[in-house]
């Protein structure tokens, strides 16, 4: 029997983990990670019902149930970079950064210092390979894989970890949460960053960078329109942006986001989902982190710009210590600097880094 702590989040997907490994004889013991509590009494951030619900799972569950504050390394860790990277015009993805930084860093040291052989989460991934040449493979659900978030963590984050609901499809999970009698079987699953909910996201972001408006014109310099600042758009947006009566467009086809020019605070945006100016084969990353080896130079993978995209074939063009270039067989759309590009190999997650 080990002593496993359990991130739990209030959801389903932690408690049917705290309860396999119970099932399995362990010694479970189950933390709430506070990450945020600039909007403990906001609606769109229901982070007390979500404790409240982690209660009641220690409760049926019979296991013991801490909190634990880190909102504190989450502001340093994760939140400064989020801040910096919208001011830079890049679109980050905080959830990548979070599980390397809060979940894997700040979370696994505290449970280490609980006297846990092992920390568990709710993801859909799986591992293989002993302690130290671990290997991050998909998840049998590919609706729910989540190893796109988890390509920074190394091998020393990985010897701690167990991702029990790897081998298992999102429906098995709900209904062994029902059959154990989890009182969040059916709860809806969360959406949106933790600190912002399911709260406008302009909104939410205006209060700490502020409005700084300019023109929209297309690719021609045609101005179409206004934008609210740079940093509220991204890559391939269509809804929100409120072109509309432009002379010499074509009527009915929508207007996507095609490029910023920062220098000129302009928003290029263009008409139709196949425009030429929202795709590329070339992809450049840097912040690089490889979970084992690093890819070859010339060798074809896989590869994700984006979550829930299908796996996209490409060839190493280069790869260095600082960046590394991707070829794809087919142009990708809408690629974003400040997305995660993440490769694979088969079954396998190698790493990735940050678009540039």
């Amino acid at each position: 029997m080990s002593r496993i702590v359990v991130g739990l989040s209030g959801g389903v997907d932690s408690a049917v983990t705290a309860w396999l490994l119970k099932r399995e004889g362990h010694e479970v013991v189950g933390v709430f990670m506070k990450n945020w509590e600039d909007d403990d009494d906001d609606p769109h951030c229901p982070a007390r019902q979500d404790f409240l619900d982690v209660l009641a799972v220690g409760d049926a569950l019979g296991i013991e149930v801490e909190l634990v504050n880190f909102s504190r390394e989450y502001r340093e860790r994760v939140f400064a970079y989020f801040l910096t990277e919208y001011r830079a015009g890049r679109t980050p993805n905080p959830d990548v950064l979070c599980n390397s930084e809060i979940k894997f860093r700040a979370f696994l040291d505290h449970a280490l210092r609980m006297g846990a052989e092992a920390m568990a989460t709710g993801h859909y991934a799986r591992l293989a390979g002993e302690p130290g040449c671990r290997r991050l493979l998909k998840a049998v659900d590919a609706d729910k894989d989540q190893t796109y978030f988890l390509y920074r963590l190394n091998q020393a984050q990985l010897a701690c970890a167990l991702f029990p609901l790897g081998g298992f499809t999102k429906p098995q999970v709900r209904q062994l949460a029902r059959e154990a009698g989890l009182p969040v079987a059916d709860k809806r699953d969360s959406t949106g960053i933790c600190f912002i909910g399911e709260r406008p996201f302009r909104a939410f972001l205006q209060r700490y960078l502020p409005l700084q408006p300019g023109p929209m014109v297309t690719p021609e310099g045609r101005v179409v329109g206004k934008h609210q600042g740079l940093m509220y758009y991204t890559l391939g947006q269509r809804h929100g942006l409120k072109i509309g009566g432009v002379k010499g467009a074509r009527e009915g086809e929508p207007w996507f986001v095609a490029a910023k020019d920062l220098a000129n605070n302009r928003l290029i945006v263009v008409q139709g989902h196949d425009h030429p100016l929202l795709y590329t084969r070339q992809v450049r990353a840097a912040e690089l982190s490889w979970i084992g080896p690093p890819p070859r130079a010339g060798a074809r993978y896989t590869a994700k710009t984006r979550y829930r995209q299908p796996d996209a074939a490409c060839v190493v063009e280069h790869i260095d210590a600082n960046q590394i270039r991707l070829i794809f067989d087919a142009p990708q759309w809408a690629v974003t600097p400040g997305q995660s590009v993440v490769l694979y190999e088969g079954e396998t997650c190698l790493g990735g880094g940050v678009i540039q």
